[in-house]
């Protein structure tokens, strides 16, 4: 009887296709393109649409699967997060073990279950604290030996959280060290779970250099995974990453494939090396940074599992052991030093992503990340997303929410084909390490970013807070201060108390024995027991010498240009000759106020003082106010039909009190500009100039260093 009523009532509402939805939307655009208004091009060569429906979506093989089945687009587990939830793996830093160590027992005791520990430049090259003149502990906790890891670890147990120590060229000795540290600790060695960090190709995209020469870092990758696989069988080795190539501005289609092609690089090296695909999979996990676009970045997570599924299907994998851990971090491309806490905006819609895409774990990072080593505070509302997501929003109680949605689907197909596409263009180039040595890839990836900035000076892609809705009255948030050199002498005095008090002659000939007979990575642990450095683990290995050189692909942030051209206004005004420009808003506020308002955005996002707030009812009115306030800019604001009147007069006027004030209009001047300029106007400010441009090259003329 209800599905009766339900029949009458759908009944009475027919449904609409495609064509008959759009002839509707093209008569309400009046005349306005319906492509070009409707239709949004994506960094990944594919177009958003303006709806989705079941008719436009194609049948996608994939739409037959189950969660934890199949492709794995719908997550890699058949209960999704209701039996457990995704790992809340914030990145935590600190320059020293001892403070690290409060760090991360506050945060696990406040919920956080992956300790995702960061460790410093040196310590991620292979280099002891001693060994390095600058950067201990910066941005990264310094860690030299075991007795580091053990007050790291002081009273944290990993059998009831996941380790992810993002070790960089260092892992072996870093697997060593914790090998050891979990026997002395009497830690089960089955239950301790996490990652290492190691990746080559990521490596060699964010230095430049290969951690040593190629087949001998593959050599060792192969023995440590097969360690690991005996004595700690949990834990992975391998964390295949994109974030180097998102920080640097490429489509998320582009991070993709460098994902792909790296961890398909991996399994062929491995595979030559005797390891078979089945023994790889279970230690490696795929690592990549969120973005701000939504669906986009749902997409993007769905596309990598579907892909990479594919991958592991063509080395023969089993079905059942397939399954990924998929990981994600909040991207650093879109954060903002300027408007800062807006960071906190864009963390939440990236989390969302990623969890609506059905990551595995997840760093939401603190608003401030980018601008200092960040605080309680900020960590705690970064932690507490989690939270949100999890608890209040009820994402733990649905399987795959994405799951069907039209445009969902059909933007994890479209996305998947472009990574494709970009993933076979990197084999053809010889791998991924090939692509990076020859720079075809960085060359892409420069494309884009250049595609992206040129947008963004446009203001056509919108940084809110910096090339859009600036505060014009903020102050930066201060640094907190850190003596790095004091943490520097520390450091060397605590490695150099380790190695005074350590058997020497035990030291070395661990070390020395170290592939020579048995296992390189046994010798490597027996060499921590007896208390070698990581520089000590290190050099046994005999890694030479790097045989892979490449451009880095470097990091880079959206709103880098803009903060630039904000600093510098704020140089000018603390040597007393302020960035300023005089508004000159003629006529009663109905004639200007839209304009006006778009045009001092326009200037404020470069850090310029307006002087905006009055309007001028005559020219000599207007003129003297200009006089008064010393501005070096002036800039005529009104209607088209006042600018008739008033423009010629007001600029000629202007030019007779100061040749020197450069004399702007708001607005394109259309049939008038000639006269215009005749009359004394340098420039004109409408929406089709290159906002950043524009006000780069007025900053540079008031005197700006750029």
């Amino acid at each position: 009887m209800e599905s009766d009523k339900t029949t009458r009532l759908l009944s009475e509402f027919p449904s609409q296709t495609y064509e008959e939805w759009k002839e509707a939307a093209v008569k309400l655009l009046k005349g306005r393109p319906f492509e070009k208004t409707l239709i949004t091009p994506t960094y990944e060569g594919f177009d958003l649409q303006p709806i989705y429906m079941r008719e436009t979506m194609a049948d996608f093989p994939h739409l037959g699967d189950t969660p934890g089945t199949g492709s794995q687009v719908r997550g890699s587990r058949l209960e999704g997060y209701v039996d457990a939830g995704w790992l809340i793996s914030q990145e935590l830093s600190a320059p020293t073990a001892k403070e690290l160590n409060t760090i991360a027992r506050h945060e696990l005791e406040n919920g956080q279950n992956e300790l995702n520990v960061w460790f410093d430049r040196p310590t991620r090259e292979g280099q002891d604290a001693s060994a390095e003149t600058s950067s201990v502990g910066v941005c990264g906790v310094s860690l030299s030996a075991l007795g580091d890891l053990k007050v790291l670890l002081e009273g944290i147990h990993p059998e009831m959280i996941s380790l992810n120590l993002q070790s960089g060229a260092a892992a072996p000795a870093i697997y060593a060290l914790l090998d050891e540290w979990v026997r002395e600790s009497g830690t089960n060695p089955e239950e301790v779970r996490g990652c290492l960090g190691m990746d080559p190709a990521a490596w060699l995209a964010e230095t430049g250099a290969l951690p040593g020469e190629k087949e001998k870092v593959f050599d060792v990758m192969a023995e440590l995974i097969q360690a690991a696989a005996k004595r700690l069988p949990q834990l992975q080795i391998l964390d295949i990453q994109g974030h180097a190539f998102h920080n640097g501005g490429a489509s998320s289609a582009q991070e993709l494939a460098a994902v792909l092609a790296a961890g398909a690089n991996c399994l062929k090296e491995l595979a030559q090396r005797g390891v078979p695909a089945e023994l790889v999979v279970p230690r490696m996990r795929l690592s990549v940074s969120i973005g701000g676009n939504y669906f986009i970045e749902i997409g993007k997570l769905r596309a990598l599992r579907l892909l990479w599924t594919r991958i592991l299907e063509a080395y023969g994998v089993s079905e059942a052991e397939r399954k990924v851990h998929l990981h994600a971090r909040t991207g650093l491309w879109n954060k903002t030093r300027f408007d800062p806490y807006v960071n906190m905006l864009r963390t939440t819609t990236e989390a969302f992503s990623a969890v609506v895409g059905g990551c595995d774990s997840l760093h939401v990072a603190p608003f401030d990340e980018i601008i200092r080593e960040s605080d309680g505070f900020s960590r705690r509302i970064a932690r507490n997303t989690h939270a949100i997501l999890a608890e209040e929003c009820g994402l733990t109680n649905v399987i795959d929410p994405a799951g069907g949605s039209y445009a969902v689907e059909t933007i994890t197909d479209e996305m998947a084909a472009a990574a494709w596409k970009q993933f076979q263009a990197i084999e053809a180039a010889g791998g991924i390490l090939a692509a990076l040595e020859s720079g075809t890839l960085q060359e892409d990836v420069a494309q884009v970013y250049a595609a992206k900035i040129k947008n963004i000076q446009r203001r056509k892609d919108v940084i809110v807070g910096t090339n859009s809705y600036p505060n014009a009255s903020e102050k930066l948030l201060g640094g907190r201060e850190i003596d790095y050199e004091a943490v520097r002498i520390e450091r060397i005095a605590t490695v150099d108390t380790w190695k005074s008090s350590r058997d020497d002659k035990a030291v070395q000939e661990a070390l020395a024995n170290c592939g020579k007979s048995g296992s390189r990575i046994e010798s490597l642990v027996e060499a921590a027991r007896a208390g070698a450095t990581v520089q000590e683990l290190m050099a046994a290995l005999e890694l030479g010498q790097s045989d892979i050189k490449a451009n880095p692909i470097g990091f880079k942030r959206a709103a880098e240009e803009y903060e630039n051209l904000r600093l510098a206004a704020r140089e000018l005004a603390e040597a007393g000759r302020p960035a300023r420009i005089h508004q000159l808003n003629m006529g009663p506020s109905r004639r200007y106020r839209i304009r006006a308002d778009w045009t001092s955005s326009f200037f404020q996002v470069a850090g310029f003082e307006l002087l905006n707030e009055d309007d001028y009812a005559d020219i000599d009115t207007a003129v003297a106010a200009l006089k008064e306030s010393g501005a070096k800019a002036a800039i005529i604001t009104s209607d088209d039909e006042t600018y008739s009147t008033t423009v010629e007069a007001l600029a000629a006027a202007i030019s007779e009190l100061d040749a020197g004030i450069k004399i702007l209009v708001a607005g394109a001047p259309g049939d008038n500009e000639e006269k215009w300029r005749a009359a004394g106007v340098d420039d004109f400010v409408n929406i089709r100039v290159n906002n950043y441009s524009f006000n780069r090259a007025l900053l540079e003329s008031m005197g700006a260093s750029l």
